[in-house]
């Protein structure tokens, strides 16, 4: 990569955080289909609310609470500056975060350090980032390799976003061999796979692709929340108009990828929100959930207000499996659900 083209890369993460942070670029006729399920309200749950454990295990690590802070920047010094903010969270509350798109740093490797966060995050459960299509532009294990070295992540998300290639001004759409590749970084590689979408959903399809190749995890990243056909539109292009509210509401990918990868690991992903969001995911099958721009607009505030919006999770969430009658999180996988007409 030339340095044109990194600075280019760089205005364009630029480009990415400002208009996630200062437009509309949220779904509104798609939601996430989470509304049509409730808790079972238990009047008489049985249990103090203070045994209740939101703590769960993922990849062998233990977690405060089901919450990764999903991928998000790097590349830029504004980058830099949100995923240090979000490092000292996740290190604070005992959480998990990804960064986003390491290619610009495989490729101009002074930009390496606006992913790098351990010296104030040394604990959490830390995730390297790259997307899919590199695969196929002759990425592979030692590439891989070198993204969780550069960072001394505890595992590699890839990441698949075929809309919001297309819908990108310099996308790349050659998505053909994916599948392979990422069986060849699965089998090579010794820490955990990710595999996740950018806001578009997971198919039954995809999922069972994605077993077959033997991902670790899949995080959904369902349509109701962030569209990359809409952030991309204000680029430029004129996609996002009348492809920015299709996909698959996060609600019935959870179900579909659940029913065809039970043994992957199954992030809930996609205009979560809220504790009881969170909630809802995990008793609808997921193992944890993550969220992006609500986690990137509160740091946009301060980081005292990114720690009040997690704090505020935290007790939402705990207050639904409390009148749930869930004492765990393995408890709130079997709690009912009514689902509304």
């Amino acid at each position: 990569m030339s340095y044109a083209q990194a600075s280019e890369n760089t205005k364009r993460k630029m480009d990415h955080i400002d208009i996630a942070l200062n437009r509309d670029v949220e779904f509104h006729r798609v939601t996430t289909g989470l509304e049509r399920f409730s808790l079972v309200y238990e009047a008489l749950p049985e249990i103090d609310r203070r045994e209740v454990d939101l703590s769960i295990s993922l990849f062998g690590r233990r977690l405060s609470m089901p919450l990764i802070i999903s991928s998000m920047t790097g590349g830029a010094s504004e980058g830099k500056r949100y995923n240090r903010i979000f490092a000292n969270a996740a290190q604070h509350f005992g959480i998990a975060m990804g960064v986003g798109s390491q290619r610009v740093a495989l490729e101009h490797p002074e930009l390496a350090e606006t992913f790098m966060v351990r010296d104030v995050a040394p604990d959490i459960l830390l995730f390297a980032n790259i997307g899919a299509v590199q695969l196929v532009d002759g990425y592979g294990i030692e590439e891989c390799e070198r993204l969780v070295d550069m960072i001394d992540a505890d595992g590699l998300i890839i990441h698949l976003n075929p809309l919001h290639e297309c819908a990108q001004l310099e996308g790349d759409t050659n998505f053909r061999g994916v599948a392979i590749k990422l069986r060849e970084i699965c089998l090579g590689l010794e820490v955990p796979v990710i595999v996740k979408e950018v806001g578009h959903g997971i198919s039954e399809r995809t999922a069972r692709l994605l077993a077959d190749a033997g991902v670790d995890a899949i995080d959904i990243a369902g349509a109701g929340g962030t569209s990359w056909a809409k952030v991309e539109s204000y680029r430029g292009t004129r996609l996002g108009p009348s492809l920015g509210e299709w996909g698959i509401p996060t609600a019935d990918s959870l179900s579909a990828v659940r029913d065809a990868a039970p043994h992957a690991v199954l992030i809930a992903s996609g205009g979560i929100k809220t504790g009881e969001d969170i909630a809802k995911s995990i008793a609808l099958g997921a193992d944890g959930a993550a969220m992006a721009l609500p986690i990137l607009k509160a740091a946009a505030i301060s980081s005292e207000a990114l720690d009040g919006f997690i704090a505020q999770l935290r007790e939402e969430l705990a207050t639904a499996m409390f009148c749930a009658g869930a004492r765990s999180i393995e408890e709130l996988k079997r709690a009912p659900l009514r689902r509304s007409s």
